[in-house]
């Protein structure tokens, strides 16, 4: 069957194909079928991702095509997300080292970077810039490319982690203005200001991780579960961040499908959720003086979950 699969849009339709029998789970970076296909297709064949379709009719090699074929019986088989199959994954335009000591680069936010968090800076001066809960420096290095003239600190609890955004700030150039610590969220972060404060932290309800698609369980569980409702951590950082934000610093934060229990915890917080191309995401910006105002009820919501 597979001898007559001649081109690069023969496999990539054929991968496609086999991984919608198989029921695959997508999410890891692409959304479709069609989209990891494409990605394990593009690997072999040392090709870029956004090359003109009129290459897509070129012929394969039965060395390439032999490669191709086993990259799908092994995601088909083993369940791994692409990124980890192929070691990378594209993140605000960006080429980013993937592997299981990390979670696969993903998120909305990659969106607000390329656009330069407009309107939500509103053009506000920025200085220093912290990305919380950094995992492979995708969202910290990516603000180091995007915006030459930040200071960006990139925190982690995962040695493994920071070890992988390390690589990643070597790969992309930006060592000299990704400074990575290690802390627990704001923990080992006293004294520490910045202008802008970005987070894409755990927020799976711990109830959830344990039925996730088979292919989240390639990815480090400390990056995903966070607590009965999934904002334990996301808490935290409302309840913190306002000691490290700059005046009139902004907050902006991942909860994804935990929004609507946020906003049921504090239904007084002024909250805006950010609509992107392809709809809300459970991405709030909030500026500093209402996360302040908001302090002592966020203060309460942790003490009474013993945070």
């Amino acid at each position: 069957m597979t001898a007559e699969l001649l081109s690069i849009v023969d496999l990539i339709r054929y991968g496609a194909s086999q991984f919608n029998r198989a029921g695959l789970t997508f999410g890891h970076g692409h959304d479709s079928a069609i989209d990891e296909s494409a990605q394990l297709v593009m690997h072999v064949m040392q090709l870029p991702p956004d090359i003109p379709s009129v290459y897509a009719q070129s012929r394969v090699t039965a060395e390439e095509k032999r490669a191709v074929l086993a990259l799908f019986e092994r995601r088909i088989r083993e369940r791994v997300p692409a990124a980890y199959l192929v070691g990378e994954a594209w993140f605000a335009g960006l080429s980013f080292k993937s592997d299981s000591r990390a979670l696969v680069p993903r998120s909305p936010i990659a969106e607000l970077i390329l656009g330069g968090f407009e309107p939500w800076l509103g053009e506000r001066p920025v200085q220093r810039v912290l990305d919380l809960c950094t995992g492979s420096g995708c969202i910290a290095i990516a603000m180091a490319v995007h915006q030459p003239h930040w200071q960006v600190d990139a925190v982690d609890l995962s040695d493994d982690a920071l070890a992988l955004a390390a690589e990643n700030a070597r790969l992309l150039d930006v060592a000299r203005r990704v400074r990575l610590l290690r802390s627990d969220l704001f923990n080992g972060l006293a004294g520490e200001v910045y202008d802008l404060i970005v987070s894409n932290p755990p927020y799976v309800p711990a109830g959830d991780v344990t039925v996730l698609p088979p292919e989240y369980a390639h990815e480090p569980s400390l990056g995903l579960a966070a607590g009965a409702d999934g904002l334990d951590l996301a808490l935290r950082i409302l309840r913190d961040a306002p000691q490290h934000l700059s005046e009139d610093g902004l907050l902006v934060v991942e909860v994804g499908d935990s929004e609507a229990a946020l906003v049921e915890l504090l239904p007084e917080v002024p909250f805006t959720w950010i609509e992107f191309k392809v709809g809300q995401m459970g991405v709030f910006a909030l500026d500093a003086e209402p996360l302040r105002q908001a302090l002592p009820q966020v203060s309460a919501l942790c003490a009474a979950r013993g945070l």
